[in-house]
This record gives C-alpha cells, structure tokens and sequence, in this order.
C-alpha cells in the first residue's frame, strides 16, 4: 500500500514539474518575443536590459526544472520497473523455462513402463490406454499394448483387435496411419495366419495413400506373396 502511495505521489510531482516546465517555456518565448518586437520598433523606455535579464533568469529556472523533471520522471519510471514490470518479466520468464522443463521431462509412459518392468502386464495395459487418452496423436500407446499383447500375454488375436480399433477409431497422420497399418498386416500375416486380411490391408494402404513410399512398399509385399 506505501509503494502505491508513493508512486501516486511521485505521478503527481512528475505532473507538477512538466507543468512549470511547460510555462517556463512559454514564459520564455513571450520574454523573447518582447525582445525581438523591441529591437525591431527601438527601446525608448529601455526595457529592454530588464527584459533580457528577465529571460536569462527564465532560461536558467527553466534549465533547473528541466532537471527536477528528468531526475523524478527517471526515478519514477525506474521504481515502476523494477516494483511493476521486471518482477511480471521474471515470473513469466520463469513459468517459461520451468514448464519448458516438465513438457521435455514429462513422460506419459512413466508408469506404465515402471508397470512393464515390474511385469504387471495388465497394469501396464491401463496405463497406456490413459497416455493414449492424454496424447491421442501417439501411436506409441497402441503398438506397446499390442506388443505386450502378443508377447507377454500370448494373446495376438487382442493385439489385432487394439490395432484395428486404433487405425478406425482416429484420424492419423500419414505415416503414423501407415506404421500402424503395416504393423497390423504383419499380426495377421505371421501370428493369425491370415494372409488375405494382412494383403486387404496392404490394398487399402496403397488407395489410402497413392502415389506415396508407403503405397509402394505394399506393393512390393503384395508381389512377394504373388497377390498384387
């Protein structure tokens, strides 16, 4: 409360100053005035000594307010900085590197791979699903359900279904929609023995992305098993 007095009463004396600094001036240019105006008709009262000893009395008032002026104006811009605007600048400065620093160390597989380490599979399952829930543009969280799917649980034909939901239920990215279509084939292919969903797959990649390496790459597989 004492700081905003003080600033309201340092506003008021910088208000103040610019003020008789503004009528010195004016003051000065009249005096001025007069001068000239008695130059150019002549002085027969003589006033003009007086007039011009009055101007360098202006002159130096003025000088001196000019400097009470910039003394309190830089006093009151320096208290607002450094009581206002640096300790804002600070805090924001600091909430950026701070939350900078949880983003990168942050992980949202911490748990479940703590869970995985510990061979909770099922456990580590649930995790994933609430990172996929947190992060819905990873892929990251199906493939590690599948794969514990189908390597710790035994159980390819849920890892099918988890990767099958994953390529219907969202809206991905080229190339994640492709990984994850790629990895489903293989399931099919080499855990379910069912070589013709795995080529329907690799025939919906190359239509999903023509033209594309991904396209070409279902291609070559489809020709290796002589179903292009």
């Amino acid at each position: 409360m004492a700081k905003k007095i003080f600033i309201c009463v340092l506003v008021v004396l910088v208000a103040g100053s610019w003020f008789m600094f503004h009528q010195s001036g004016n003051e000065a240019r009249e005096t001025m005035k007069q001068i000239e105006s008695i130059e150019y008709d002549g002085d027969p009262e003589e006033r003009l000594p007086k007039l011009k000893n009055d101007l360098r009395g202006v002159e130096a008032e003025r000088f001196f307010k000019g400097l009470l002026l910039t003394f309190l104006s830089a006093g009151l811009i320096g208290i607002i900085l450094v009581s206002e605007v640096l300790p804002i600048i600070a805090q924001k400065f600091t909430h950026t590197i701070y939350d900078s620093g949880e983003e990168v160390e942050r992980d949202v597989f911490h748990d479940a791979r703590v869970l995985m380490a510990q061979g909770e599979w099922d456990g580590a399952i649930e995790a994933f699903k609430l990172a996929a829930v947190e992060d819905p543009h990873n892929r990251m969280p199906y493939i590690e359900i599948a794969k514990i799917q189908k390597t710790h649980l035994e159980n390819p034909l849920a890892a099918i279904s988890t990767l099958r939901d994953a390529v219907e239920s969202h809206v991905w990215e080229e190339n994640d929609a492709a990984y994850l279509m790629f990895r489903l084939a293989e399931l099919y292919d080499e855990d379910a023995e069912d070589r013709n969903s795995a080529a329907a797959i690799f025939r919906q990649v190359m239509e999903q992305f023509p033209g594309t390496r991904h396209a070409a790459n279902a291609r070559t597989k489809l020709h290796e098993w002589g179903m292009a």
